[in-house]
């Protein structure tokens, strides 16, 4: 049975177990059907949940050219890691827990998504390089030049893979934007949008 003992309790308490039962029998797959697959294949950005040893949990965003987390088989995909702010919380997470969750979100054509949960690991790009399975498309990767070559993957051995309804996904317009992909300029990562920097600069001058 699919799921989680909280899950269980938790549908049992409110009486949704038949109507869970219904979405567990018919919905989730442990393997990526080709309907699956060729949607992954054409989304250029995803959100990756993860939790280290102590459960504390992250979600963080990934984005690339369309189709850049490649399917290596029906149970296996990978996607790269870029470039970023150096802190590598997901990549934390994952080397002490291997558990994580990609969703999948088309919001400008089909507004449907697509959870792939399944346990991960960090290969770096030459032992990628050396892996039997490793695609064309992750060898063409490696190979890029600047921003967008790939410092590292994860692989995700597939345990689950069932779809996001639609009912509350937004429908937006696709519009054309310039990125800067590798930069460390402050300004084309957002600066301090937040106003984090500016009000911690405020705070420590406050206690001098």
């Amino acid at each position: 049975m699919p799921g989680t003992p909280g899950e269980h309790e938790l549908q049992e308490r409110h009486g949704t177990t038949r109507r869970a039962d219904v979405f567990y029998s018919n919905q989730i797959l442990d393997h990526l059907n080709e309907r699956m697959q060729t949607f992954i294949g054409r989304m250029d950005m995803m959100f990756v949940a993860s939790a280290g040893a102590s459960g504390e949990a992250d979600c963080s965003f990934r984005a690339g050219s369309p189709g850049f987390v490649r399917i290596i088989d029906e149970r296996t995909v990978a996607y790269p890691e870029y470039r970023g702010n150096g802190v590598m919380a997901s990549l934390g997470n994952i080397s002490e827990n291997g558990h994580v969750g990609l969703l999948f979100i088309d919001f400008v054509q089909d507004t449907i998504g697509l959870h792939v949960n399944g346990s991960a690991g960090i290969v770096e790009n030459l032992d990628m390089l050396a892996r039997p399975e490793a695609t064309e498309a992750i060898l063409r990767d490696i190979a890029r030049a600047g921003g967008r070559a790939p410092e590292r993957w994860v692989v995700v051995e597939v345990e689950e893979a069932y779809i996001h309804c639609s009912k509350h996904i937004p429908l937006f317009s696709r519009r054309d934007k310039a990125i800067a992909w590798g930069t460390d300029d402050a300004t084309r990562k957002g600066g301090d949008y937040f106003g984090v920097s500016s009000s911690l600069v405020a705070a420590r001058d406050e206690h001098c």
